[in-house]
């Protein structure tokens, strides 16, 4: 079993009917990172991302400043755990 950094980050603001998701994904092809971005019922966005601390740093950086207009805040949680995403998809 394989094991790997592994956050999830919350975004708030106008993060809902923007493109954010599709955006938050285009971005991750940037990346040597795996996960799942999803729309929340309180209007934020969720992004459960895996990969090496350096590349999600890197990763998260490049969803702010791609959306940088649209978000007001953002909650990162950060864990090791075994892998559990291939690519990274929309939900």
């Amino acid at each position: 079993m394989s094991w790997v950094h592994h956050e999830t980050v919350h975004f708030t603001g106008h993060v809902q009917g923007v493109g954010f998701r599709y955006a938050t994904r285009q971005v991750a092809q940037e990346y040597e990172v795996a996960g799942v971005v999803e729309n929340l019922i309180d209007g934020r966005v969720r992004v459960a991302v895996e990969g090496t601390a350096e590349e999600i740093e890197a990763f998260i950086a490049g969803v702010r400043e791609r959306m940088h207009g649209y978000i007001r805040s953002v909650e990162r949680q950060a864990e090791t755990r075994p892998t559990q995403y291939r690519g990274f998809v929309i939900r």
